[in-house]
């Protein structure tokens, strides 16, 4: 099943001749179990294209569905729901709460109006689950890296979300820490999630179905790349 499909998406920024259009007609279908890499240089609009299939921010044109509610169009608080049930964001700093410990970041997103009914009894079996019950009572500044982002993880999966977007969820990491979390990401995706990655690193490419290049604008796909296992 199709869970995210985005059609002719055009994103400018600046105004009158100093306007830039990163995204100029950008097409994209991703399947629930499909794991999708996303390249390009920095600048070229990747977490633009991010933002835009979890309804972070509003295309100046097309159009985006997720698991077939329109994305494009909704209002404020449609797309907060949206989000809140449907979409999972991974991203490069973590953004935890500082104040909050490990384990009351992900049980945090539990306890929005409208979150899963199952999300705080998830919640910890996701925290045991990826390794954290001996660290689950640390704040963040008393967590390493890798742990911070899984952390991250646990949170974006909280809500049991049909899309995880993730954007150079490696780019903070050392080199062991990166390869648990593109494992972990692997394993969300053969859940039966479509999981959508800005990366700039091989490893993360590695893990996916298919690998984009973003340029002027346009996805293209990459050469097709074996499963990982």
């Amino acid at each position: 099943m199709t869970v995210v499909s985005a059609r002719g998406l055009v994103k400018a920024f600046g105004a009158g001749r100093s306007a830039r259009r990163v995204l100029d007609g950008a097409d994209l279908d991703v399947e629930g179990g499909e794991v999708v890499a996303v390249l390009g240089r920095s600048g070229s609009g990747k977490s633009t294209l991010l933002h835009l299939l979890g309804g972070l921010d509003r295309p100046d044109a097309g159009r985006v569905t997720v698991a077939g509610e329109p994305v494009t169009g909704a209002s404020e608080r449609a797309l907060s729901e949206l989000r809140r049930r449907r979409v999972g964001f991974v991203f490069q700093f973590f953004h935890l709460l500082p104040e909050l410990s490990g384990e009351a970041n992900v049980l945090l997103a539990g306890r929005l109006r409208g979150a899963h009914p199952e999300a705080r009894s998830r919640g910890r079996a996701l925290v045991d689950s990826l390794g954290l019950r001996e660290v689950a009572d640390s704040l963040p500044h008393q967590l390493s890296g890798g742990e911070q982002q899984r952390f991250a993880i646990a949170r974006a999966l909280v809500n049991d979300p049909a899309l995880v977007l993730a954007d150079e969820p490696t780019g903070n990491l050392d080199v062991e820490a990166g390869a648990e979390v593109l494992r972990l990401l692997r394993a969300v995706a053969d859940e039966g999630r479509a999981v959508v990655m800005v990366t700039h690193e091989a490893a993360g490419a590695g893990i996916a179905d298919r690998v984009l290049r973003l340029e002027d604008g346009r996805l293209h796909e990459s050469r097709p790349l074996q499963h990982h296992p």
